[in-house]
């Protein structure tokens, strides 16, 4: 019997889990360095020469007021677009293939786990720049 719901509970524990693993949020911290020549985020975070990255993860696109977007992140944000894991997967991928003329001039990364991991280390801010 033991042996049986154990199984059970594995097999529910594992249809219930997330698709996307989490990402290490130490090694996401550690990769947002090439981020920060134009990115800020935490409580300070202010623009530089890209918007704060506070609250990233599931927000609208061109969701930092007074910040200059550029049309095609404008209008992403008019067609209700928003930043999901995915979205945001695909955009640090290769950031000119999900808004060819954006401003951002990055390369993009290449590294799925590297990628999964910058995630987990966005999705801990809130918007206001605290830790969730």
């Amino acid at each position: 019997m033991r042996n049986t719901l154990s199984i059970a509970l594995l097999i529910v524990g594992a249809a219930v889990a997330p698709a996307r693993a989490d990402g290490d949020v130490a090694k996401g911290e550690t990769s947002f360095k090439k981020c920060m020549a134009c990115h800020a985020i935490g409580p300070d975070a202010k623009p530089k020469v890209g918007p704060p990255l506070n609250g990233i993860v599931g927000a609208k696109w061109a969701h930092f007021e007074g910040y200059s977007y550029s049309a095609d992140i404008k209008d992403g944000a008019a067609a209700g677009k928003v930043w999901d894991e995915a979205t945001l997967d695909a955009y640090l991928t290769n950031p000119k293939a999900v808004a060819p003329k954006g401003k951002m001039a990055f390369a993009g990364i290449k590294n799925e786990d590297e990628r999964k991991d910058l995630i987990a280390f966005l999705a801990q801010f809130k918007a206001d720049g605290s830790k969730k």
